[in-house]
């Protein structure tokens, strides 16, 4: 979704509940100047990053992906 500045700081509050259904990108004098996510939504976006990355010719399983994420925790 695509607001302005302005419309941003007006409803504020709004925009706090819809950023967790998806990206909000404010934009001022017609170019984006800020992108509002939910962590959640980031933490998604890498784990299928990640998965991806593993999937992606690779002789490794989802199991040795999620231990090997473990360990370094």
């Amino acid at each position: 979704m695509i607001i302005t500045a302005t419309e941003f700081k007006t409803n504020l509050e709004k925009y706090l509940e819809l950023v967790n259904e998806e990206d909000i990108l404010i934009k001022k004098n017609g170019k984006v100047i800020a992108q509002l996510s939910s962590p959640q939504n980031n933490k998604i976006s890498a784990l299928r990053s990640l998965i991806a990355i593993a999937d992606n010719g690779t002789d490794v399983s989802l199991d040795e992906v999620r231990s090997e994420r473990l360990q370094k925790q």
